[in-house]
């Protein structure tokens, strides 16, 4: 026997829309974390966050040049991004070495994210820029977002929600976990 969901009446006039609460995204709505201007010492979560710990920094893997950390505020379980150490805005800043790394970084997490969570595929990018939706466009960052067959339906496009099934730090741990030796 199927019953029909419970609707939440919330406030207002009652819908048959059901509601799917997120109020921990109104931080990022808000702007908490972003820096106060372009420079390494204005704030930039990036450059702060390899002085935490791993699993205070939500840090996946250290390299030399490069770091792969789980995205705060993430599309998918599992979306990461991998960063350079050095403040740098633009991807033609980079150095070769950094650019190496930053790639390197990327393969490997693409495999720890096939390997713990059964990626069926992906989407890896970087948004250059304000106008072209970075967040925090003064420290170049590249966006690991895994994705499966029906993974999130129309749930982003429709009710512009994302759907993630696990705590960030329990993701950041099976990730580590499942990370290839360099």
């Amino acid at each position: 026997m199927t019953s029909e969901p419970e609707q939440q009446l919330g406030v207002g006039t009652q819908d048959a829309f059901q509601r799917l609460w997120t109020p921990h995204r109104m931080a990022y709505i808000q702007g908490e974390n972003k820096p106060s201007g372009p420079g390494a010492g204005d704030g930039c979560p990036f450059c702060s966050l390899p002085d935490r710990s791993d699993e205070d920094g939500l840090i996946l893997r250290r390299g030399k040049l490069v770091y792969a950390v789980l995205n705060l505020y993430p599309y998918t379980g599992g979306h990461l991004m991998t960063v350079p150490y050095r403040h740098v805005a633009d991807y033609t800043e980079l150095t070769v070495e950094e650019t190496a790394e930053l790639a390197a970084l990327t393969q490997q997490a693409m495999t720890a994210l096939r390997t713990a969570s059964g990626a069926h595929g992906f989407n890896i990018g970087m948004n250059q820029g304000t106008v072209a939706g970075a967040g925090i466009a003064a420290h170049l960052h590249q966006h690991v977002v895994p994705r499966w067959g029906g993974d999130t339906n129309f749930m982003p496009v429709i009710g512009h929600t994302k759907v993630l099934p696990q705590l960030l730090a329990d993701t950041r741990k099976m990730l580590a976990e499942a990370w290839p030796a360099a």
